[in-house]
């Protein structure tokens, strides 16, 4: 059988326009205006047997705009940069400009103290590998989940992972089993027919 899997990034927010390291200590709330054109985007998204998301505050709010109740899962974090968490990349840069060159150039090297690209590239393809083909897995994650996640279904090198652009509330469509995938690239969400509508229920074996 064949997984089929559903990955949304989420919502413009002040970190990700600043270009800033995780939410920080006081979470990153999304914009009005991107919250409004996520919940414009709900009813519209395909049915799912289950709705994960990352833990963090952007993708609860987005999740909650698009009208789903989804898990956490931990595997699904945003990659942990330790003590550069809540510092935006310029001024990270100018603090430790050699360390920066060495974590972008290294997908092993982990300057921060946190977890490496290679790590989170392990963690986020394993979860893959282990979803049940019993219908649609839909997530909510942080962009940098999207882009390990291609990285592994491509079987692109580590490198490769600073090379995806992933734009805020966009779909990312996989399709297949450990091993061998079909990828769907970026779709921007669509607005539902009717705003209004309710979340559409669970698929079942039968639908699919």
């Amino acid at each position: 059988m064949t997984s089929r899997v559903t990955l949304i990034t989420p919502a413009m927010s002040r970190s990700l326009r600043q270009a800033r390291f995780g939410d920080g200590e006081d979470g990153d709330a999304i914009d009005d205006s991107a919250a409004a054109r996520a919940r414009s985007a709900a009813g519209s998204l395909p049915r799912a047997a289950r709705v994960r998301t990352s833990p963090s505050a952007r993708c609860h709010q987005t999740a909650a705009a698009l009208g789903l109740d989804g898990t956490d899962a931990a595997e699904l974090s945003g990659l942990n940069v330790g003590r550069w968490t809540g510092r935006t990349l310029d001024e990270v840069g100018a603090a430790e400009p050699e360390a920066v060159g060495r974590w972008l150039a290294d997908p092993a090297c982990a300057p921060h103290g946190g977890e490496s690209v290679r790590e989170l590239c392990g963690r986020v393809a394993r979860w893959l590998d282990a979803l049940p083909a019993d219908g649609r897995t839909l997530a909510v994650v942080e962009p940098e989940v999207v882009r390990a996640a291609v990285v592994h279904v491509l079987g692109l090198p580590g490198p490769a992972f600073w090379r995806l652009d992933v734009l805020p509330l966009t779909a990312t469509e996989l399709s297949g089993r450990a091993g061998r995938w079909n990828l769907r690239l970026g779709q921007a969400l669509p607005a539902s027919s009717s705003p209004s509508s309710p979340p559409r229920p669970p698929d079942t074996a039968a639908e699919r």
